[in-house]
């Protein structure tokens, strides 16, 4: 075991903004800074649980926000290595840590002296003289004793502790097997023609990748999102799309040591055990009481209207396929495999329409000084690059963030390369959220981590119309975390519920294709040309075909979600049929998944979305609402709208209920007619 000085975690930071010091971070550095940092917590605890003191806000809720520095330290680059840059030692050390961390989580919540500390504080918070943020910090702090089961008999508290070991364990493998499985795959090809109909960006890099692999002179497509969907949408080979898709589609499914069926049922059977004992009648109910919706029948009545409205939409699109697979002599019925290739081929027949030729304009670096120009416009941030500062990888980079003032916002990491030690998708993470300490703010280190292909040889990074929009979320997502403004980490920037926290990214999504941003980065990578107008024209009028089926497959998946959640405790549960029923009772037509399936559901088994997973759409009504605040304007970038935007909904974090702080900046409730009109579907009654 290190001695604490060789220990960059058990020292200050010396670094620059004192970033994690990722190169000099090993892997054997973390249990030891682990098992300290829960040390020193434990020894706070301890300190707050026997003051003599009477319970006061600053003596027991203040000092319980104070504690775990260097626990939290650890755990921020850990955890966000082992989803970013993952490797067979930090695999092993999550197994291992993650049954004490909860251990030491349930040591804190289940500590009976302390919660009568904390209790006592919010029984008598009327005589304090608190103000919104310290209400809310209490509000969350008392909530999250009674949801972790304090309020529980010593039995019932040891079959909480249980079950909150076996999850600890469980998420871990979960997401482990869904990587693994993910990497396992490979389709080589070795004869040109099966290529047909692949544009020759997406060759080049299959080309690459079969050489990397020591396979020179064939093609390597792999299940990671930059090889399969493209693969998908243009092969015109059939029986390899379809062997493709079966892959993607049974990831984890195969029954083997990467199964996840099992843990799936697990997982869900320990989280109605857990609601169960806390008074819930089931997991949603326990999680959506934190939520915007409240309530299961409210996050129900707002799928049921999209999915009436959707599902006909996604039928229509399936019919002009079939008639188009027909007039090329295709024989049999369209398939789940040929929706992309041919959604592509209607698209272009229809709208004249063809989303690889806009990826010239599409040059990542360009995109990303769009964005810059945009957040700008918006907030007056200002983005330098940082070249001699730590990085966890060498496709990693570094920016500081100033305001107009010159003032630091925050430091910000942009990690874009898919890798094996990197799990699919892209999302936005901390490692260290913002606060305000002896009356000083700290800046948040933010990072976002997105999956495009490597560049090859001499040729850029060209992403994909879909690609520049995930890259316009996770910024919105960036903006949450680096803007935040408030007193305590934990009420800090994303610190929401899920169905708010999607606002801020979604939002920004909308600026992405606005023809007055396009001209900013939509310029050719080789002659400089800003994208044409009719281009611009041609995107717009296809922006909504092919929305019935984005709408349905993204709706499949959030119902599935809510239905493994409302199940109650000691109902047996079988993912295979769980899934079948909850499609068939919905009429979901069999050319159409679930966005995401049971065994590679990472959202809701393995990243923190359980019943959580219909947030995207709640948010959407939310985000479509608010950007026709600023289009009623006039301007895109009106500066009054922006500054409500900022200091209503981003720097404002978890310090107030979000309805109200949704009502502060739009003065109303949202309006759902704004995201029904932006995906071309009729609203149903």
């Amino acid at each position: 075991m290190p001695q604490p000085a060789n220990n960059p975690f058990l020292t200050s930071y010396n670094t620059p903004f004192q970033v994690p010091p990722f190169d000099i971070v090993e892997p054997e550095h973390f249990l030891p800074a682990f098992e300290e940092g829960m040390a020193q917590q434990q020894n706070s605890i301890e300190a707050i649980q026997s003051n003599e003191a009477a319970p006061t806000f600053e003596n027991t809720i203040e000092a319980l926000e104070r504690t775990g520095d260097l626990l939290t330290r650890v755990s921020l680059v850990f955890f966000n290595l082992a989803s970013a840059n993952t490797n067979p030692e930090i695999e092993a050390l999550s197994k291992e840590i993650a049954p004490k961390l909860s251990q030491h989580s349930d040591d804190i919540f289940l500590n009976s002296d302390l919660f009568q500390r904390v209790k006592k504080v919010n029984d008598l918070q009327e005589h304090f003289e608190l103000n919104a943020g310290q209400k809310r910090l209490l509000e969350k702090t008392y909530k999250a004793f009674i949801r972790s089961g304090a309020n529980l008999n010593d039995s019932d508290q040891e079959k909480m502790r249980s079950i909150n070991k076996q999850l600890s364990v469980l998420t871990v493998r979960f997401g482990q097997n869904l990587l693994a499985e993910t990497n396992k795959f490979e389709l080589i090809i070795s004869d040109e023609s099966q290529l047909s109909g692949l544009p020759e960006s997406i060759k080049t890099n299959a080309a690459q990748l079969a050489k990397d692999a020591g396979k020179d002179g064939t093609w390597k497509f792999t299940l990671h999102q930059p090889s399969v969907m493209p693969f998908l949408q243009y092969a015109d080979d059939r029986a390899l799309r379809e062997t493709m898709y079966k892959a993607y589609i049974s990831r984890c499914n195969h029954d083997d040591e990467l199964d996840n069926k099992e843990i799936v049922a697990q997982i869900t059977t320990l989280r109605a055990e857990r609601a169960s004992l806390l008074g819930y009648d089931c997991h949603a109910d326990y999680v959506l009481e934190e939520s915007m919706a409240k309530k299961i029948t409210n996050v129900h009545d707002l799928l049921d209207r999209l999915w009436k409205a959707a599902l006909p939409v996604a039928k229509s699109e399936a019919l002009q396929m079939q008639e188009l697979m027909n007039n090329e002599g295709v024989a049999g019925e369209l398939e789940a495999w040929d929706w992309f290739y041919y959604a592509d081929k209607v698209r272009k027949e229809k709208y004249n329409y063809d989303a690889e030729s806009l990826k010239p304009y599409f040059q990542l670096e360009n995109v990303r000084d769009g964005i810059f120009k945009v957040v700008q416009n918006l907030y007056g941030l200002t983005f330098m690059e940082m070249k001699d500062i730590p990085k966890y990888h060498e496709d990693v980079i570094a920016y500081e963030v100033r305001e107009a003032s010159g003032d630091l916002t925050g430091i910000f990491y942009m990690d874009f390369f898919t890798r094996n030690s990197k799990r699919g998708g892209a999302w936005m993470t901390s490692y260290r959220k913002q606060s305000i300490k002896d009356g000083q703010r700290i800046a948040p280190i933010v990072s976002i981590v997105c999956n495009y292909a490597k560049p090859t040889g001499e040729n850029p990074v060209l992403l994909t119309a879909e690609e520049v929009e995930t890259f316009f979320h996770e910024f919105g997502h960036a903006l949450h975390g680096l803007l935040s403004n408030v007193e305590y980490e934990t009420l800090s920037g994303t610190s929401v519920p899920r169905d708010f926290v999607e606002l801020p990214s979604q939002i920004m999504e909308h600026w992405a294709f606005e023809p007055e941003v396009l001209k900013f980065y939509a310029k050719h990578y080789q002659t400089g040309e800003t994208i044409p107008d009719e281009a611009v024209e041609k995107m717009k009028n296809a922006s909504k075909f092919n929305q019935g089926f984005a709408t349905v497959e993204y709706l499949a998946a959030a119902l599935l979600d809510l239905f493994y959640h409302i199940a109650p405790a000691g109902m047996q549960i079988n993912s295979q049929t769980v899934e079948e029923k909850a499609m068939a009772d919905r009429g979901l037509i069999k050319q159409i998944a679930p966005r995401y399936r049971s065994t590679y559901f990472q959202h809701i088994f393995a990243g923190g979305y359980s019943a959580g997973y219909y947030s995207y759409i709640w948010s959407e009504v939310l985000d479509s609402d608010a950007f026709a605040a600023f289009k009623e304007t006039g301007n895109i970038f009106d500066p009054e709208t922006a500054l409500s935007f900022r200091k209503n909904i981003l720097e404002k974090g978890g310090t107030v209920e979000p309805i109200n702080l949704y009502k502060s900046f739009r003065g109303r409730v949202p309006k759902e007619k704004y995201l029904l009109e932006n995906r071309g579907l009729a609203k149903v009654e």
